[in-house]
């Protein structure tokens, strides 16, 4: 998973996602009231082998192995907050939303000058437009660097160009990210 998708993941949650395998078997069978049978549905395993990672017996216990752990973290993102993150994507959406990133940003110009390509932190406004644009390119299963292309245009219009003010004809160029934190409202 790259830098912009965990970005916009960690932008669209309010709460940590609970760490460790134990806390996120609580968590799905909490939001499957407590069937065993529905999470063992869920992450493809039988129900007996999720009564052994759960099981309180000494001895009786079995851990799940690494594929396991991947498809149970994977099943409590999907499942975590999904009000809260569709409210603040529709926020998103409309208002838009603060860039804070560290890339390697720049265009062609002469040697020396100050526009050369160079590392640079941006903390930037983005309208709503991006944001839609942004998370339509993720659901579609869009690569990092078509969501870097996108972040490219987008920070070239507002933070380059100036809204469109000056730098007519400029091409940036974002690559290497280092950091990509998303705010929203």
């Amino acid at each position: 998973m790259g830098k912009i998708t965990q970005g916009l993941q960690r932008a669209l949650r309010t709460r940590p996602v609970p760490l460790g395998t134990e806390a996120r078997l609580r968590f799905l069978l909490a939001a499957h009231r407590g069937s065993t049978r529905q999470v063992a549905a869920v992450l493809g395993v039988s129900q007996r082998t999720v009564q052994r990672w759960v099981t309180k017996k000494p001895g009786a216990r079995r851990p799940p192995g690494p594929a396991q752990a991947r498809a149970i973290e994977e099943a409590v993102l999907v499942r975590w907050q999904p009000r809260v993150r569709a409210r603040l994507r529709a926020r998103a959406e409309a208002e838009g939303f603060v860039l804070h990133t560290r890339a390697r940003f720049g265009f062609a110009a002469a040697a020396g000058s100050s526009d050369d390509p160079r590392v640079r932190w941006i903390t930037q406004s983005l309208p709503g437009e991006v944001a839609r644009e942004l998370f339509a390119a993720r659901d579609a299963g869009a690569g990092e660097q078509q969501q870097m292309v996108i972040l490219a245009r987008a920070l070239g219009h507002a933070y380059f160009r100036d809204g469109g003010r000056r730098g007519h004809g400029l091409h940036i160029a974002f690559t290497d990210v280092e950091f990509a934190d998303f705010s929203i409202g």
